[in-house]
């Protein structure tokens, strides 16, 4: 029992030592692919992203992807303008409220003044 215990933990431990390896050489590999002119079919590399294969050229594929991506971004964008709009439609109905309130006031005092006035008018004729 024992025998297998050290055997797995043999193993886990080279496991960890030849991902460590790989990692160090990720970057080491690329450049020898290139030095041996295996570049851009570095498969056996890892995390190996290979290059574009039609720089400045869209593919179909590529396309329809951006055409994805800008219908998200337009999304987007008109949601948030409907937010602007919706902000900018409270605060006129705050103001236009604020507004009316004080031509009432105002039609108040006015009315006040014009029966104050009214009294002394007759006073003076």
């Amino acid at each position: 029992v024992r025998g297998e215990e050290a055997e797995k933990a043999c193993t886990a431990q080279d496991l960890a030592m030849r991902v460590q390896v790989q990692n160090k050489l990720a970057g080491v590999c690329e450049e020898m692919c290139k030095e041996v002119g295996a570049y851009p079919k570095c498969a056996q590399c890892p995390q190996f992203v290979e290059p574009d294969s039609t720089p400045g050229v869209m593919t179909w594929p590529e396309l329809l992807e951006h055409m994805d991506n800008l219908v998200e971004w337009g999304q987007g964008m008109l949601k948030s303008w409907h937010k602007q709009a919706s902000a900018i439609q409270t605060a006129a109905v705050k103001a236009d409220a604020s507004e009316s309130a004080c031509t009432a006031q105002d039609l108040a005092m006015r009315v006040q003044v014009q029966n104050k006035l009214a009294g002394v008018c007759e006073e003076m004729c």
